[in-house]
């Protein structure tokens, strides 16, 4: 259906929850006016609301937002008020809603001239009225500002200039009455300390985001801290610009249960989600959301497009190329274990001088955060966690069990301070221990290195699926869904190519093996993993291919880290991806391998966007998906999306052009397009969910489900599917009524249909009752 076609009602949905949302990566070089002049193809893509990162004042030069350094202006860098009110009118011409991102975790101080709350502390220290706002550790002394160069005269190197203190391009206050003497001996004088950076991690004294001290913690449990670093938001909300507020990060906060009770209460009407990561099995807890930003959604959309039954041949292959012995549980806890008692040392020993008369406290700790199954618990909710980690702690460390049991005995108590830290504290021992290091480490199938599932489950088979939605559609039936956002480790259609490797194991392990042994790199773990990015995201060019093995080597710290660059290691990395592009035999390999599972990669893209935008939930589309985006980790996937190109194909669609299944992209924009528009027409259809069974020879090959008016259906496995020769008698049972195929506008009849037919010109369909 064109625009134009389109009832006027088909817009108004910026009351109650979204029907479909698109995320885009608002930032200074595409602000609140570029943003606006998406509006209305926004609209006619057919999503309901538009979905921004923060834009609240975040530090200068900031491409992401979320180091908010004032909360109580929206940024200049977007375009300020200004901009933001020429959005909300774009927006509303356009019926479209509002979602914006919102981080009350932590705040910028990278730039300490720039977060004035921040500011005021370091001059006034323990004395400033927003000494509270930040969660520091004030009977250690000074605050400490780990800054310095890792050398012992740094200090000389600080200055006096116009009032303040300078250590090069660095600016810090001056507190009144402190200004007189050498640079050092004002310095002596200040609230806060100014150390040598590598101290941080083992010293600090506030509680930071992760192990990254330019993210002050906020106390936002503090209900002033919470009305100003709020004000704003609520003002949009108020006023009627934002219908809904993604919450960033909830993990880091002392009472997540509580300040999601206290925003709701504020913005009552308000569509809320967060990002919360499940693990696999893992409840959300009862909290006044929606539901998840929809990582547990990915997680099991992605994984019914695997093989699973290949998984040994992954086994196999991996303990050839890294002879690794290790299991992930074992490599997950000795990565969890490194972070807990290295990056993040100071929160562990901030934690241990809570219990003093515990002997071997801080061992214990790091043990049971290592062990801890999930991210954290809300205790008391989720105190199974903390017994399981207890018995794993325990069984790993039998002599830290005394220890043990005196600190679980207070970690259950939800009013102990212990208890309140060590939840924070097992959420970023899991982050940087999994997400950030062992997802690099461990490369087997890397398909399902993503956030919020568990690489150890190589694949989902469709009872799974069809369990976790029908799970979804009765308690969390408002919850986001997503396969790419700006944090995935890879985009949803490199996922989906690689998927593909599971049905050609054979293949995949005569071309690896041969490629590492004409390419070689020190770190086989790391090889295989950029060989996995290389054909995923083939073809990529020579810079993007370079930046991510370098991040990828960093994150894992095995041959080199971010703390301690090996030039020698870093030198045989680029010299290994050089080698890919500079040699014409290994060059055409490449090309030719990743030619080879391209289109069965487009049918899992299309199966899975198709699944992803109908399944219980409110799907969102992150900016540039809606064609083939074969992205990286961030920043690849920030780059610049070519709007003009989507327009363009947008319009012929609705001109009637029924695309190909080929690399421009169009057949995708064509699933996207429909699926959200129908969503956003008809939200009556989407209200139920029921699993549809095919019948016949190869029927393992079909998922499908009936949301109560629409039937999806998508393939599985298009690889042995081609191999069995097609579809055969494969058929599916409907209620006899007539349907209406949404992406080829093919009517079709009785209660048994051919799935050869119904498949004939894509691999998925989308059945609407008349």
């Amino acid at each position: 259906m064109a625009p134009s076609e389109q009832p006027a009602a088909a817009h108004d949905r910026t009351e109650g929850r979204p029907s479909g949302t698109y995320r885009v990566q608002i930032r200074p070089d595409f602000g609140f006016k570029s943003t606006a002049e998406l509006a209305d193809y926004l609209a006619d893509l057919g999503v309901s609301h538009l979905y921004t990162a923060p834009i609240l004042t975040a530090g200068p030069g900031s491409e992401h937002g979320y180091d908010v350094v004032d909360h109580a202006r929206v940024s200049p860098d977007l375009g300020g008020e200004q901009g933001r009110l020429a959005l909300r009118a774009a927006l509303d011409a356009a019926g479209l809603g509002l979602v914006v991102d919102i981080v009350p975790n932590h705040a910028g101080v990278a730039v300490a001239a720039a977060n004035p709350a921040w500011w005021d502390v370091l001059r006034n220290g323990e004395r400033s009225p927003y000494a509270k706002w930040f969660d520091i550790d004030w009977s250690r002394g000074r605050l400490l500002i780990p800054v310095l160069a890792d050398d012992p005269a740094a200090l000389d190197d600080l200055r006096v200039a116009g009032g303040e203190l300078h250590y090069f391009d660095k600016r810090f206050p001056i507190a009144e009455g402190t200004g007189e003497g050498t640079a050092r001996e004002v310095h002596d004088r200040q609230h806060y300390e100014l150390v040598d950076w590598t101290r941080g991690d083992a010293e600090l004294n506030y509680r930071r985001f992760f192990a990254i001290v330019d993210l002050a913690g906020l106390r936002v449990e503090d209900p002033e801290v919470f009305d100003a670093t709020h004000r704003e938001i609520l003002r949009w909300y108020a006023e009627g610009a934002v219908q809904g507020i993604r919450v960033d990060h909830p993990d880091g906060l002392r009472d997540p249960g509580e300040y999601l009770r206290r925003l709701h209460e504020a913005a009552p009407d308000a569509w809320l989600v967060v990002e919360k990561i499940l693990e696999p099995g893992e409840e959300l807890p009862d909290w006044p959301v929606a539901g998840t930003t929809g990582y547990d959604a990915l997680s099991e959309v992605c994984g019914v497009f695997v093989d699973p039954a290949t998984e040994a041949f992954f086994d196999t292959l991996d303990h050839h190329l890294t002879g690794g012995e290790t299991s992930w549980q074992d490599l997950v806890h000795q990565t969890k274990h490194h972070i807990a008692t290295t990056q993040l040392a100071a929160e562990l020993a901030r934690m241990s001088r809570l219990v003093p008369e515990i002997e071997g406290a801080s061992a214990a700790l790091a043990e049971l955060a290592a062990c801890f199954p999930v991210y954290r618990s809300y205790v008391p909710f989720g105190t199974r966690h903390l017994a399981r980690a207890r018995a794993e702690a325990g069984r790993r460390r039998p002599g830290l069990i005394p220890a043990l049991e005196r600190l679980t005995a207070r970690l259950r108590n939800p009013a102990d301070e212990l208890a309140l830290r060590f939840q924070q504290y097992t959420g970023a021992v899991m982050a940087k221990g999994v997400e950030d290091t062992a997802f690099y480490r461990w490369t087997r199938f890397t398909a399902r290195n993503e956030v919020g599932n568990d690489p150890a489950k190589f694949g989902v088979s469709p009872d799974e699926f069809h369990d976790f939605a029908d799970e979804r559609q009765r308690r969390w039936p408002d919850g986001m869904t997503t396969l790419s956002t700006h944090d995935t480790k890879r985009s949803e259609d490199v996922r989906a190519r690689l998927a593909v490797l599971s049905e050609v194991p054979g293949d995949w392990t005569e071309v690896v093996r041969r490629w590492v042994r004409v390419a070689p790199l020190p770190d086989p773990a790391l090889a295989h993993l950029i060989w996995q990015a290389a054909v995923g995201a083939w073809p990529i060019e020579r810079e993007r291919l370079q930046a991510y093995a370098l991040k990828a080597a960093r994150e894992g710290g095995v041959g080199t880290s971010w703390t301690r660059q090996d030039e020698e290691f870093e030198a045989a990395l680029r010299a290994m991806v050089d080698r890919i592009y500079d040699d014409p035999a290994l060059h055409g390999e490449v090309d030719g391998f990743a030619r080879s599972i391209t289109a069965p990669g487009w049918s899992n893209s299309l199966g899975q966007k198709l699944v992803q935008l109908t399944m219980p939930g409110v799907p969102d589309v992150y900016q540039g998906t809606e064609l083939w985006d074969h992205s990286l980790v961030d920043p690849d996937n920030r780059r610049p999306v070519d709007f003009g190109l989507r327009r363009e194909l947008l319009a012929r669609l609705d001109d009637g052009w029924q695309p190909p299944i080929d690399a421009g992209g169009a057949a995708k924009l064509l699933v996207t397009s429909r699926t959200l528009r129908l969503r956003r027409q008809r939200p009556e259809l989407f209200t139920g969910y029921r699993p549809v069974y095919a019948e016949g020879r190869v029927a393992e090959h079909v998922l499908a489900f009936d949301r109560g008016g629409v039937v999806v259906v998508a393939t599985r496995m298009p690889v042995g599917l081609s191999r069995h020769g097609g579809w055969h008698d494969t058929t599916l049972s409907l209620d006899g009524h007539t349907w209406t195929e949404a992406f080829t506008c093919t009517s079709y009849g009785g209660s048994r249909l051919s799935v050869a037919d119904l498949l004939h010109t894509y691999p998925v369909a989308l059945l609407v009752k008349e």
